[in-house]
């Protein structure tokens, strides 16, 4: 173990280095918040006050972190980052840095401190912050009712869809707005996971009536990622019976998986029969006009300047989860930060190629036209039409002038796919793209978005 006057100093130095390192800007904002728990058998044990932060210091400065703690001490083979809030660093008096604490042996003060089985939750995840559109406004609408509602209307409330979708979000805005509108009640949130963890920890230490004591005299339980305790069956049974107490009490349940209750493997069948009780909630997908309106959320929050191609650029091609698309935003800022550039499409495509799925097949004309006439707003079934307005004419030239730059196809071939045109059609209408974008910089710009987002 490494003495406490030692550590101490060499945390000051590595503190040092790295503001030099990243600048006076991210240290603040990033690295100034961490403290030093200590340092065992080689391990650094650093935390922060919050989730967010700690999964950015991970993904951002953890390797910088270890490789200069490397320097300092050559016993030091890894760094870990852990979640510490203020209430918990107040009550263990951690806060300066000093050896490493043991786990503590004994169980968590049961006597109404929620805290300790609870998970933290984030300041970023309220109702006013989420951004409501068609693939989440039933889940959305679902929360704000048990929120706001003084009775039970539904029990539980499930909701699920795939990762990064909102879903934890939705669970602590529920939280947070009962906190404030109804502080006397007892709320209590935490993932499966810990769930399961706390419940062996009850056996362990003899306290099983102590554990179900504290889960079943919350006023609201909230269990994140249900799917967890899948084949664990000690832990099914315990919860089984924790909710069927709390419904029978009348008492509010809010549940959150990747899946249906019908769909979740591994879940004894009476468990999923009463996880479907009350009312489920899917959330789907999101669509292009809902990646933009969070990002664009963001931005007005946080005052980024974002150029609107860059937003429009990452709504188009991020599409797996919210998640990655408020990262790769964050990333964008943080670049921006750092090096001292601005941000556009370019830095944009360069900065978050590994996010950016990639195309694993040739780009087809179908595919050119789709993208297109998303981009325009105008019908798919105009690419092929024989109208000739303005609005529908000049996005279908965009679209033949793409298909003959990124496709192997033949003009005829090209022109056939617009409605049986001649290729002297798709000539000039490759012609009248070229002139335009030479003569009008955001037309090319234009242009050249709709290219990237089908390259990439």
């Amino acid at each position: 173990m490494t003495s406490g006057s030692a550590t101490e100093q060499q945390w000051a130095r590595i503190r040092g280095r790295m503001r030099q390192i990243v600048g006076e800007g991210a240290y603040k904002s990033w690295l100034k918040p961490l403290t030093l728990l200590g340092v065992v058998e080689g391990e650094v044990r650093i935390s922060v006050p919050t989730r967010f932060m700690r999964d950015w210091v991970s993904a951002h400065y953890l390797d910088q972190l270890r490789r200069l703690w490397q320097e300092e001490n050559d016993a030091v083979h890894t760094v870990e980052v852990t979640v510490v809030t203020p209430r918990e660093s107040a009550a263990s008096g951690e806060g300066a840095p000093a050896e490493a604490r043991p786990v503590s042996e004994a169980m968590p003060n049961l006597n109404g401190d929620l805290a300790a089985y609870g998970a933290p939750l984030d300041p970023r995840f309220t109702f006013e912050d989420f951004v409501v559109g068609k693939p989440n406004e039933l889940a959305h609408a679902a929360a704000q009712k048990v929120a706001e509602a003084t009775t039970v209307s539904f029990n539980p409330l499930f909701l699920y869809g795939g990762v990064g979708l909102g879903k934890t979000h939705l669970m602590h805005a529920i939280a947070w707005h009962i906190r404030r509108r109804h502080p006397t009640r007892k709320v209590l949130y935490l993932s499966a996971e810990k769930f399961m963890y706390q419940f062996i920890r009850a056996l362990r230490f003899k306290h099983v009536m102590d554990f179900k004591e504290m889960f079943r005299s919350v006023d609201v339980l909230m269990i994140d990622d249900v799917q967890f305790i899948s084949g664990k069956e000690n832990t099914q049974e315990e919860f089984f019976h924790t909710f069927n107490a709390l419904v029978d009490q009348n008492r509010q349940v809010v549940v959150s998986a990747d899946k249906s209750p019908s769909d979740l493997e591994g879940m004894e069948e009476r468990l999923r029969s009463r996880l479907g009780w009350g009312l489920v909630a899917d959330i789907h997908p999101t669509t292009y006009e809902l990646r933009l309106g969070i990002l664009e959320a963001k931005a007005e929050q946080h005052s980024y300047d974002i150029p609107r191609k860059v937003m429009e650029f990452l709504a188009h091609r991020i599409t797996s989860n919210i998640r990655e698309l408020e990262g790769s935003l964050n990333r964008l800022v943080a670049h921006a930060e750092l090096v001292g550039r601005p941000i556009n499409l370019e830095t944009a495509q360069d900065l978050l190629r590994d996010l950016i799925r990639a195309n694993d097949r040739r780009i087809t004309i179908d595919q050119i036209k789709r993208q297109v006439a998303e981009h325009f707003k105008v019908r798919l079934s105009d690419m092929a039409s024989a109208r000739r307005a303005r609005a529908v004419a000049r996005p279908r030239q965009v679209a033949m002038y793409l298909a003959k730059r990124l496709t192997t196809r033949s003009l005829p071939e090209i022109g056939s796919k617009f409605g049986g045109r001649d290729h002297t059609t798709v000539m000039h209408a490759v012609k009248k793209v070229e002139e335009l974008c030479s003569l009008d910089p955001a037309f090319n710009e234009e242009v050249e978005l709709l290219k990237r987002m089908l390259e990439n």
